[in-house]
């Protein structure tokens, strides 16, 4: 379970570190940073699956996800004695990312080719540094895994360093290129761990939804980020997941209800019996709020618990009556797999409170940095550049 999560240098997070438990719930008012937040969390699965470089080029490059105000605020600035304004930067370009746990922690640090290297690829970010430790705060003595440059070490079993790569790549991780069996058995373990990260976002309902036509069914342990196997999800759950739970879901939600799959030449379809109706009724008969519940019943309830799982804005397009048994649901879902959801809506924030025991982590904005409502953030250290 992810213990700490620091960010730096990325939009409005200028310094943010964050201590999380089993279930949080990352809220603030509009334009507080919360998109931000689940961007950064997402850019740290991309790591591991080696797209960091592309994703932040989706996202228009790193110098449109730097930080865009001062390297810092002096004292005036705070108190408004003085207008915000630049100053000489002191540091490197730098965008930095990092999470630790109990057994674990990794950190990142992206920055621009230097002015001497012939490239045409200027803006591109660059790795520069990377450290892979035990515990969750990185020191001297902990670090197994560390690249600085093109160069990657590793701790071998009888504590000696061993320089296994002399010219990785500036935008390969060594997460990817560096992990095997034996020596970095470890790192390999922590990319697997972080490959199986699950992020939820804004799934599709109009009436061109993927979720709203049949579909080949396979067994499908995990749904898939657009929902298009939802009725196959849904069937898995039903024959080797917790199919009870399922029941139990659908019930708080529809007082009533049941799901059931037609099957036909290998095509799978989700139907839903509702008390009062003399039919079921297609998923493309569904109302946009109902089919997103039903998909994101299918996630929470997977098969194959991931080791986290994030979910931006479940609430979108939910009736203000789903909420609470959508806490509820989240809650004992929580008890198997770390969640982190991103909302803003205060009866889901209240049905979690209730459902069980849940870190809030709050978002404000001061003179355009994100500020997380926390008298006592978690002490982090950077790898040194």
């Amino acid at each position: 379970m992810i213990s700490r999560l620091a960010i730096a240098g990325y939009r409005s997070l200028r310094d943010v570190r964050v201590s999380l438990d089993r279930l949080n719930v990352v809220t603030g008012a509009n334009g507080s940073g919360k998109s931000s937040l689940y961007r950064a969390l997402r850019l740290l699965a991309d790591i591991a699956q080696g797209r960091i470089i592309q994703s932040l080029a989706i996202e228009g490059g790193l110098a449109s996800t730097l930080w865009a105000g001062p390297e810092n605020f002096s004292h005036a600035m705070k108190q408004g004695s003085q207008r915000i304004q630049g100053t000489a930067r002191k540091k490197a370009v730098s965008l930095r990312l990092g999470f630790s746990s109990k057994d674990y922690g990794y950190a990142i640090d992206l920055g621009l080719p230097t002015l001497d290297e012939m490239t045409a690829f200027q803006l591109d970010p660059q790795i520069k540094r990377e450290s892979l430790w035990t515990g969750e705060l990185l020191g001297r003595s902990n670090v197994f895994a560390r690249r600085e440059g093109a160069a990657v070490h590793l701790r071998g079993q009888d504590g000696a360093w061993n320089h296994v790569f002399y010219d990785l790549a500036p935008f390969d991780s060594m997460m990817t290129h560096c992990s095997a069996p034996g020596d970095a058995s470890e790192l390999l373990k922590l990319r697997e761990h972080m490959r199986d990260w699950r992020f939820y976002d804004h799934f599709r309902t109009d009436s061109d939804a993927p979720a709203r036509r049949r579909q080949i069914g396979t067994y499908t342990p995990v749904l898939s980020g657009d929902g298009t196997d939802l009725a196959a999800a849904i069937q898995t759950i039903i024959e080797i997941g917790d199919g009870d739970l399922l029941e139990q879901a659908v019930d708080d939600a529809f007082a009533g209800a049941k799901l059931d799959i037609a099957t036909s030449d290998g095509y799978f379809e989700l139907e839903m019996r509702q008390q009062g109706l003399l039919r079921p009724l297609r998923t493309a008969e569904l109302s946009d709020g109902t089919l997103r519940y039903l998909l994101l019943i299918a996630a929470l309830l997977s098969p194959r618990p991931p080791a986290l799982m994030v979910l931006n804005e479940p609430e979108t397009s939910l009736h203000p009556d789903l909420l609470p048994p959508l806490g509820r649901l989240i809650a004992e879902v929580a008890h198997r797999t770390q969640i982190i959801v991103v909302s803003h809506a205060p009866g889901l924030l209240s049905a979690l409170d209730e459902a069980g025991s849940v870190r809030r982590i709050i978002l404000q904005k001061r003179l355009g940095e994100t500020i997380i409502d926390d008298d006592d953030p978690p002490p982090w250290v950077w790898p040194a550049r």
